[in-house]
């Protein structure tokens, strides 16, 4: 299975707020998102085709606005990511033009899925982008989002994603190894899974919730988007984003990770996820 994943044409890479900041600081880490552009960006050079699904927006306006602590209220969070998503995608936009890489924003409600017309037009953005060689970049469009429309969290996101550009393979960069049997911070004798073909109810036991201030995507989170991802058709692998050299590995078809199996669902609809 591993060995296939190298031959995969069109793929989503989600990357979390805890894997582009500092944990000490909260600040971005330029060293780690210029590595993550470049190997995209060589990706795109093999023929891949490449969406990349990107937290960070809140806690880059944070930062900016002068606040420690990530905040709880809406209207505060949507002025944050107000300020920080034109910060987070001039920063992408700079780094892929030092390698001649084209890149086009794509903010996105659960309003552009439920209503079947915007679904088809985001389709079709995404289609022509792709084919004239351009990486959109996507995230919630948090300053008009409410409890009602928002995705809950961008592993969600990235999964309704790789739903609607048909998407061979899903790529989630967490802050740990993949699933493990208990949540390896606290067991030692936890194990990785590594490869999980169906998800049980045991299997969303294991996982666990956010274990930063700065994300909003726990395990649980993430195993909910393999859901998604392998009934639309699509591969989902879940690695370390610590070193984003992993991601090389991954298509080399080394051991890391959980990689779990696409089983298209038949009569798939995009709808019947968004309220799960």
């Amino acid at each position: 299975m591993r060995a296939q994943l190298k031959d995969k044409k069109r793929i989503v890479f989600k990357i979390g707020t805890s894997t582009l900041t500092h944990e000490e600081t909260g600040e971005l880490d330029f060293v780690k998102m210029e590595k993550f552009i470049r190997i995209l960006t060589d990706l795109h050079n093999q023929g891949k085709e490449i969406v990349v699904v990107s937290s960070g927006a809140i806690a880059v306006g944070r930062k900016v606005l002068g606040f420690k602590e990530r905040p709880t209220e809406r209207s505060m969070k949507q002025a944050c990511a107000a300020v920080g998503q034109s910060r987070l995608m001039t920063v992408y936009q700079k780094l892929f033009s030092e390698y001649n890489q084209n890149t086009a924003q794509i903010l996105m409600t659960k309003i552009t899925i439920a209503n079947d017309t915007s679904r088809h037009n985001a389709q079709n953005t995404f289609r022509e982008l792709l084919e004239l060689g351009v990486i959109p970049i996507v995230n919630e469009n948090d300053t008009v989002a409410t409890d009602e429309i928002d995705f809950g969290d961008n592993d969600n996101l990235s999964a309704i994603v790789a739903a609607i550009v048909k998407a061979d393979l899903l790529v989630l960069l967490s802050d740990i190894d993949g699933l493990y049997t208990d949540d390896p911070n606290q067991n030692p004798e936890a194990e990785r899974i590594s490869v999980v073909e169906k998800i049980t109810d045991e299997m969303l036991g294991m996982a666990k919730g956010p274990t930063t201030d700065v994300g909003t995507g726990g395990m649980t989170s993430k195993v909910g988007a393999a859901g998604i991802a392998n009934d639309a058709g699509a591969d989902m692998m879940i690695i370390n984003g610590d070193d984003m050299e992993n991601i090389n590995r991954l298509f080399a078809g080394e051991e890391i990770g959980t990689l779990f199996v696409a089983h298209k669902t038949s009569h798939f609809h995009l709808k019947n996820y968004l309220d799960r």
